[in-house]
């Protein structure tokens, strides 16, 4: 698979809070949910590329330790939604949910100056 995140997954990607983190991933997969409901498969499954990638990165970035039960449940949910039989009955809405919280997380955490 190609590195789609590849300023990210050089060591950027651990100055991000696991709320930031987990953030971006949802970014992700709410272009793949406006995808699929599209009926843009290719783009939808371009886009949940992209969220298992930033997923791997945070399940990688060694301060998540402590959390990796939880990111990784959330990884095989999301595989089960996006590209299984969906077993464990998520829906857009459930997903949406989900990240909403960490996206108004992050969005209240202190700005950073040095931004890139």
């Amino acid at each position: 698979m190609t590195i789609q995140h590849k300023t990210l997954s050089s060591g950027r990607w651990e100055g991000f809070s696991l709320v930031e983190q987990l953030a971006n991933v949802g970014s992700e997969v709410e272009r793949a949910i406006n995808w699929k409901n599209k009926g843009r498969a290719d783009y939808c499954a371009n886009a949940f590329g992209r969220a298992l990638e930033l997923i791997d990165l945070t399940i990688q970035d060694r301060k998540n330790k402590t959390r990796l039960r939880e990111i990784m449940r959330v990884r095989e949910l999301l595989a089960d939604y996006f590209s299984g039989p969906n077993t464990f009955s998520s829906s857009d809405h459930s997903w949406s949910k989900y990240f909403l919280a960490f996206a108004l997380a992050a969005k209240n955490l202190p700005q950073r100056h040095n931004k890139a």
